[in-house]
């Protein structure tokens, strides 16, 4: 019997959920720096609406037609990636929105050249090499599991938990968020003599349930880098700067972690990335120099046969390949034409500069992408440094232009206001090589889904390659709502916005405040080098725990110190919950553990993922909807049922009622 594979229904479906979880992880990525992999909740659901369409059919077709969906909708969470480097161009003021065509431009030229990129890696990487790909593997678990009707892990049942976080998460966010019912977060700040403290949480589920992802391991992390940030470093730093009159308490802390504290976590986080690179390089070359020799052989007779061992014809990828590079050319040429109009810059000079940028883009953006893809095989595309990626990217890119600049070969436009012109196409030609590299993350991961379940690889790389089309013209409406509606950390589109309510994209105020800092020598790099030095002394600490089987996710206590602590202190109790869960299943499993492993157990443990990637698709889809209403209508406050005299209570309703939601959201896993 003919067997279901890319079909138009698997790719409809497949498009429906790139958009979901797209829009999902920009809410969450621009909040919390962080996204969520896709791959297992969009397995779930096609499996349930396949199954639900089609229940006539045996289920050892399906599990083809799922995979393809699944891998389609994966891009959803690699390509929002670009998040972390294109708000960027609103802080520095190159942009006041987001284009569509530009953006759609950069996202899915770039993520295409990201899988044509590792096709050619696939056989030594994946076919030929022994890399465990551990999300790759654990999809190709859930979709086996779902085609024999383990419904404790995929199908129905998993679909029904999704929905039930989903509908929990979305409902308590239009409470907190919409209405303004319940409060978001709690703080109290004090003094010990000159030095000031600072104790808060808050209650976001999505950020519950993304602490539950992450685990003990980068919750504790995390906490860590927020007591250092609020425990040591803000208190040190109030205790020696001058207080200013007539400021209180809590600003004067909240400008001093944002302007001090930050660069220290930024620092941190750069040597954490750098020093997780260097450790891969001599497995990374290893493998690429393998990856060489395979394709230098070419493949044997059997395998150009074999349906399960083919990959798009190296016509189609030249073809498409070169279709893309000038894409890409004609993106870099408009991007830099509009920022030089009226300065002079004749149309030359902007084509050869774009040609450089190009160039930079093939060979940087094809070595990452093979790197980031063996880097996926060796630790998951969810712990790659892609952080460390973008950090090196604008540093390489920053080199560049000033090497152009010491030959004269750079207009004068790119002195003017500020050196915007060269800020900005740093943080530009940054976003396509972020977009190949977290791209060449997902297709490995998905091509190794495939090899374990007997997909066709041409066919997952066409489905990629249409996940990334669909997700590049998800991301800028959805950008431009949130920007309208909430604003970003130094970017607010109206002067009478609350900051406080702006989204954090921290990864993007990184970047630009480093780029800003190398071509305009404003960087603060005293708190630079402190966080800097802190980083090395934690990769040494980490180093010593690993040699005793444990490990401190360096990366994480960055991001601890980066983020606010109402990010980061909810972060640790969604992997705190997630600690004491496994405990309790772990006891109740006992004697069975080595023998005879309890199923139902089992699904209660897959039950708490699906309930907390729920958590984080509810509150995430909830966030753009009511960022739709306020984009529409201007106001803030436009669902608000009470007025700010409110706000005390709605800080105590808001704990007691998030309290009761983690409290049933443990009993749901638990119960027996």
């Amino acid at each position: 019997m003919p067997i279901r594979e890319l079909t138009i229904r698997g790719l409809v479906l497949g498009a429906l959920l790139t958009v979901i979880f797209t829009a999902s992880n920009i809410y969450l990525g621009l909040k919390i720096g962080l996204t969520f992999a896709s791959s297992i909740p969009a397995a779930v659901i096609s499996m349930a609406v396949l199954r639900l369409l089609d229940r006539q059919r045996a289920g050892g077709s399906g599990i083809l037609e799922n995979n393809m969906v699944q891998t389609q909708a994966s891009a959803a969470g690699t390509l929002s990636s670009i998040i972390f480097v294109l708000p960027g161009l609103l802080m520095i003021g190159y942009w006041q929105g987001f284009p569509f065509w530009p953006v759609v431009a950069i996202c899915g030229a770039g993520g295409m050249l990201g899988v044509l990129f590792t096709i050619p890696l696939r056989r030594a990487l994946v076919t030929g090499s022994t890399l465990p790909y551990p999300e790759g593997t654990a999809a190709a678990e859930v979709l086996r599991a779902g085609s024999g009707g383990a419904d404790g892990l995929g199908g129905e049942s998993g679909l029904k938990a999704l929905v039930t976080g989903s509908l929990v998460s979305a409902g308590f966010s239009l409470l907190s968020g919409g209405f303004r019912l319940l409060g978001d977060s709690a703080s109290v700040t004090f003094a010990v003599g000159s030095s000031i403290f600072r104790l808060s949480t808050g209650f976001s589920l999505a950020l519950v349930g993304a602490g539950y992802l992450v685990g003990i391991g980068g919750g504790l992390a995390m906490l860590l880098g927020a007591v250092l940030s609020w425990g040591v470093a803000v208190p040190v730093l109030t205790a020696i700067t001058p207080h200013p009159a007539g400021v209180s308490l809590a600003a004067f802390a909240t400008g001093i972690w944002s302007h001090k504290v930050r660069l220290i976590g930024a620092g941190t986080i750069a040597i954490a990335a750098v020093w997780t690179l260097l450790t891969l390089v001599g497995p990374v070359t290893a493998g690429l120099r393998a990856a060489f020799k395979a394709s230098a052989r070419g493949p044997a007779t059997a395998a150009t046969e074999d349906q399960t061992d083919r990959d798009l014809s190296p016509r189609v990828i030249m073809l498409l390949g070169s279709a893309l590079l000038l894409c890409l050319l004609a993106t870099f040429a408009a991007f830099l034409w509009h920022g030089a109009a009226g300065l002079g810059a004749s149309a030359g000079s902007i084509v050869g500069i774009a040609i450089v940028c190009v160039v930079f883009c093939t060979l940087f953006g094809f070595l990452v992408a093979a790197a980031c893809g063996y880097m996926a095989g060796i630790v998951g595309s969810s712990s790659s440094p892609i952080s460390g990626i973008a950090i090196v990217a604008v540093l390489l890119v920053s080199l560049v232009l000033l090497g152009l600049d010491m030959a004269g070969l750079l207009p004068a436009a790119f002195d003017a206001n500020g050196r915007m012109l060269a800020i900005g196409s740093v943080l530009f030609v940054t976003a396509a090589v972020l977009a190949a590299a977290t791209i060449s993350n997902d297709n490995l991961q998905d091509l190794k889904t495939g090899q374990l379940v007997g997909a066709t690889p041409w066919r997952q790389q066409v489905a990629l390659l249409v996940g990334c089309v669909v997700g590049a013209m998800v991301i800028p409406p959805v950008l431009n709502l949130l920007y309208n509606a909430y604003g970003f950390t130094g970017a607010l589109p109206r002067p009478d916005m609350d900051p406080a309510r702006a989204l954090a994209a921290p990864q993007a105020l990184l970047l630009s405040t480093l780029a800003r800092g190398i071509f305009l020598h404003q960087l603060d790099w005293t708190m630079v080098l402190i966080g800097v030095a802190l980083g090395a002394v934690l990769v040494v600490v980490d180093a010593i725990m690993r040699r005793r089987g444990q490990a401190l996710p360096v990366l994480a206590v960055g991001i601890g110190l980066y983020l606010p602590p109402t990010v980061s202190v909810t972060l640790v109790i969604g992997a705190l919950l997630s600690w004491a869960i496994g405990r309790v299943l772990a006891k109740r499993e006992g004697p069975l553990a080595t023998a005879h492993a309890d199923p139902m157990l089992d699904a209660k443990r897959r039950r708490g993922v699906m309930l907390a990637s729920g958590f984080i698709v509810g509150e995430s889809l909830m966030g753009v909807a009511i960022a739709a209403l306020i984009g529409g209508t201007g106001r803030e406050d436009v669902l608000a049922l009470v007025g700010p005299g409110f706000a005390s209570a709605s800080e105590w309703l808001g704990a007691a009622a998030f309290v009761v939601v983690c409290a049933g959201f443990v009993r749901m896993i638990l119960r027996r």
